[in-house]
């Protein structure tokens, strides 16, 4: 049954009233899950003006009754567990045991929210006057726009609205385009789990209606997941605000690195699931594994004799271990850098190509975004625009380093640097790469992926601006205030100040 996609302001759900667009399975080509509004400046602007007006009730309403919410959030999510998972895999592709994963994440994000409402918020300090009591409080800055990627449609939007909104911030979210159904379920089970009017409200849209939110004066912080060029733009908007904080996660080019001493059977576990997982369209996913030049030769045979053998299918079905990418667009933006690879010297060691996996008895044929992995190995070079330039898809470069600071030199070599895997069964090597090596998110014996919602998510360069999201994020979605008691009968100043007012 196609979904009828609505609009949520102020408690409201508003059925489209001009314009709609459909969102489509990337499986399935010829189904579509439901039909959405295009959301227009005017929408944007009722969207925002809800919010505002929600603000003051919803900050003043205590923390731990607003945590308690998050509870009963919870528990709807753990009831709606395999519904959102289905869901979510018509929509986007990912195989739905990925997809109960995420919303297992989502769930542990709530989690963490509803704990935090009855642990400490700020500090108590000394202060020079031993009658004066000093503290530091958090206060939360207004109305935050929430603008979500496609890839990660249920955890991701919850790591913004849950410490936006347990903070005291009232929201507006506007979930992508490519994955509207989803957004809109997240939203309906807040309004289920008893969250006011105004506090959370929904924005159906393209670039058109997240523009419109990121202009509105009324916006006090921006929070968004998704590529360098819109989280660029949403800066250079946003630099007219002087009071708006911008929390962005904008892509990497990230990587795995194999040392000499590295376990060959973790290392390729390693490297396959943080570069084909979720066919490489995670943020986190590795686009470069570079490996020790001593090792190389066994490790991209093995590497390739298991690449060969993964199942790439339908999302519905568990057994596979990835599902298609996202839309005709992305099939088309990988194919030319695959092409590119062969252009600029690689060897390709495993030709990407679309296909239509065979259709299972009983279900409706496949007839969608489907690519196997490209595997190359290639030297490393500034001007390699393969190695250098973010793909996000199932296209993978292995190339090899003389000795430790080679691999640095290599790994840092990129406008990104958002995730990193280490192989490597030396604590001293582990801890050279710790230091130096440009990230936001290192793993030792793991793959260059695998977020936990009580750790910072974000990276530095063009990866992020310093605000991580997840349990991070409470650093950009609340601003620290300075609050200072007398309980003497006197004035005393600080710094020896004077206090005679003669």
């Amino acid at each position: 049954m196609s979904i009828l996609g609505k609009h949520y302001f102020a408690g409201q759900w508003r059925p489209a009233t001009g314009q709609t667009f459909p969102s489509t399975s990337p499986a399935r080509l010829s189904e579509t899950i439901g039909t959405f509004p295009l959301g227009t400046k005017a929408d944007a602007d009722e969207a925002v003006a809800a919010a505002r007006a929600a603000f003051p009730g919803w900050r003043r309403t205590s923390r731990i009754l607003r945590a308690e919410l998050f509870d009963n959030l919870a528990q709807l999510v753990k009831r709606e567990t395999d519904n959102l998972a289905h869901l979510m895999a018509r929509e986007c592709g990912k195989v739905v045991t990925e997809c109960r994963a995420e919303v297992i994440e989502g769930l542990h994000m709530i989690q963490y929210v509803f704990g935090t409402g009855r642990m400490p918020t700020g500090d108590i300090l000394s202060s020079e006057i031993a009658e004066k009591d000093a503290f530091m409080r958090r206060k939360p800055w207004g109305v935050a726009a929430v603008i979500t990627p496609w890839n990660f449609p249920f955890a991701v939007p919850l790591w913004m609205l849950g410490p936006s909104l347990v903070e005291g911030n009232t929201v507006v979210f506007k979930p992508s385009e490519d994955t509207p159904a989803i957004g809109q379920r997240i939203v309906e089970l807040f309004a289920e789990a008893g969250f006011p009017p105004g506090v959370i409200n929904l924005l159906h849209g393209e670039g058109e209606a997240g523009e419109a939110l990121v202009k509105n004066p009324g916006v006090n912080c921006v929070l968004f997941t998704g590529s360098y060029e819109v989280g660029k733009r949403i800066a250079e908007i946003s630099a007219g605000f002087h009071d708006r904080i911008v929390a962005s996660e904008t892509g990497s080019k990230s990587a795995v690195i194999v040392c000499e001493d590295a376990k060959l059977d973790l290392a390729v576990t390693a490297g396959i699931i943080s570069a084909f997982k979720t066919s490489g369209q995670r943020c986190v996913s590795a686009g470069r594994i570079l490996v020790h030049e001593k090792l190389i030769d066994a490790y991209a045979e093995k590497f390739v004799s298991v690449a060969k053998r993964l199942h790439i299918g339908d999302p519905l079905d568990a057994n596979n271990f990835t599902g298609p990418v996202i839309n005709k667009a992305a099939m088309e933006k990988i194919e030319r850098y695959n092409v590119l690879a062969k252009e600029e010297g690689a060897e390709i060691l495993l030709v990407g190509q679309a296909f239509q996996p065979d259709s299972q008895a009983g279900k409706p044929d496949l007839r969608g975004c489907f690519l196997s992995p490209h595997i190359y190995r290639i030297k490393h070079g500034p001007k390699v625009r393969c190695i250098h330039e973010e793909v996000f898809g199932p296209h993978l470069a292995l190339i090899p380093f003389k000795d430790n600071e080679d691999a640095v030199r290599i790994y840092n070599d990129t406008e990104y640097g958002l995730s990193l895997a280490i192989i490597t069964e030396s604590y001293r090597t582990m801890r050279y790469f710790r230091d130096e090596c440009d990230y936001g998110m290192g793993y030792v014996n793991l793959p260059c992926i695998g977020a936990e919602v009580h750790l910072p998510f974000g990276g530095v360069k063009k990866s992020g601006n310093g605000h991580p999201s997840a349990a991070g994020l409470i650093e950009a979605v609340t601003h620290k205030t300075a609050w200072t008691v007398n309980h003497a009968e006197e004035v005393k100043m600080a710094q020896g100040l004077t206090t005679d007012v003669k």
